[in-house]
C-alpha cells in the first residue's frame, strides 16, 4: 500500500507539473495581456496614458519579462506558500481564494453528497422495480434533468420563490449578514439559502449519476451468480446488498474524478447567475482579464482536486471490490 500511495504521490507532482505549464501558456496565448485591458479600459474611461506610465505599469506588474521568468518566479515563490498578486484586484491570490475557498466547499461537499445519495438510492430503486411506473417516471426526469442547463433551472427557480413566496435565492446570505461576522444566526442563515444552490448545482449531476447507477446494477441483475444465489434462496434485500448493490457501485465511484473538481469551480455559470461568493466567477473574470496568477493558480487547485478525486476513487474500488488490484 505504502508503495502504491508513493508512487500515485509521484505521479500526481508530475502531473500538477505539466499542468501549471500548460495552463500558463494557455492563459497567456490570447492577444495582449492584462495590462492591455487595463489601458483600453483607462482610455474608455477619458485618461490618457503615456507611454512612460505605461512601461512603469509593465514593470510593476513584471510583464516586462520574458514568460518562462515570470513562471520560474511565480513557481518558486508557490513553493513558499506564495501564489502571487492578482492584477485586476491588487491583492495576494492567497486571500482571494481563502475568503472563498470555505464557501465553494460547502456548496460543492454539500451539493456532491446531495448527489450521489439520492442518485444511489434513485437509482437501486430503478433497477429493481424495472418498466414499473417509477422507472418509467425517474427516466423520463434523468432525461429532463440532463437536457436542462443548470443556469436557466436557476433563473426559473428565482422566477418562481419570488413570484409565489416573495423569496429572494440569490446569494448565500441575506443582506444582513452579508458583512458580518460569523455566528450562530449566520450559520443558519447559509442553511436556509443553501438548498436552491445545492438542487440546481446537483441536478445534472444526480440525473447522470442515476443514470449509471441503475444501468450498472440492471447488468449486475442479470448475472449468473445472482441466479444462483436466488436458487438457494436467499432473500432478495440480502442478495441485492451483499453482492450486486456492492458490485455496481464501482461505476459510480469512479465519478469521483470528475465531482472533485468542483469544490474549486463550484458551478461557474450558476454561481454567476445566484450572485453566490464562490469561487468559480472569481477563475472565470481571471481568465478573462488574463489575471495570471489568480487564475493559474486557481488551475492547479482543480487539477490538484482531480488528481485526488482519482486516488480517492481508487482507494475506494480497492476497497469495495477485492478482484482490483494495485497495479
Amino acid at each position: 500500500m505504502l508503495q502504491f500511495l508513493f508512487r500515485r504521490f509521484i505521479y500526481m507532482i508530475v502531473t500538477l507539473l505539466a499542468i501549471s505549464i500548460v495552463g500558463f501558456i494557455i492563459i497567456q496565448l490570447p492577444p495582449g495581456d492584462y495590462l492591455t485591458s487595463y489601458i483600453a479600459e483607462l482610455k474608455a474611461s477619458g485618461q490618457e496614458v503615456s507611454q512612460s506610465e505605461v512601461e512603469s505599469l509593465r514593470r510593476r506588474y513584471g510583464l516586462n519579462q520574458p514568460a518562462y521568468l515570470r513562471y520560474f518566479t511565480w513557481m518558486k515563490n508557490m513553493l513558499r506558500g506564495d501564489f502571487g498578486v492578482s492584477f485586476r484586484w491588487n491583492r495576494p491570490v492567497n486571500e482571494l481564494i481563502g475568503e472563498r475557498l470555505a464557501l465553494t466547499a460547502t456548496v460543492s461537499l454539500v451539493t456532491i453528497s446531495f448527489a450521489y445519495i439520492v442518485a444511489i438510492v434513485l437509482g437501486i430503486y430503478a433497477a429493481v422495480y424495472q418498466y414499473g411506473v417509477g422507472d418509467y417516471f425517474l427516466t423520463a426526469w434523468a432525461f429532463i434533468g440532463l437536457a436542462t442547463p443548470n443556469f436557466l433551472l436557476a433563473l426559473v427557480l428565482m422566477f418562481l420563490f419570488y413570484k409565489f413566496f416573495g423569496w429572494s435565492v440569490v446569494g448565500l446570505f441575506s443582506p444582513d449578514y452579508v458583512n458580518a461576522s460569523w455566528s450562530l444566526a449566520k450559520f443558519v442563515d447559509l442553511l436556509k439559502h443553501l438548498p436552491v444552490p445545492v438542487l440546481v448545482i446537483g441536478t445534472a449531476s444526480v440525473a447522470g449519476l442515476f443514470r449509471i447507477m441503475r444501468s450498472s446494477l440492471l447488468d449486475e441483475l442479470q448475472k449468473q451468480y445472482v441466479t444462483t444465489a436466488r436458487a438457494k434462496g436467499l432473500s432478495e434485500m440480502k442478495l441485492l446488498f451483499k453482492y450486486p448493490i456492492r458490485v455496481a457501485l464501482n461505476p459510480v465511484v469512479s465519478t469521483l474524478t470528475w465531482t472533485f473538481p468542483q469544490i474549486v469551480s463550484g458551478g461557474a455559470l450558476v454561481a454567476i447567475v445566484l450572485g453566490l461568493p464562490t469561487m468559480g466567477p472569481l477563475l472565470l473574470q481571471a481568465l478573462k482579464t488574463q489575471d495570471m496568477y489568480l487564475a493559474g493558480t486557481l488551475m492547479i487547485f482543480i487539477s490538484f482536486f482531480t488528481v485526488m478525486g482519482t486516488l480517492i476513487s481508487d482507494l475506494l474500488l480497492l476497497w469495495m471490490d477485492p478482484r482490483i488490484k494495485m497495479e
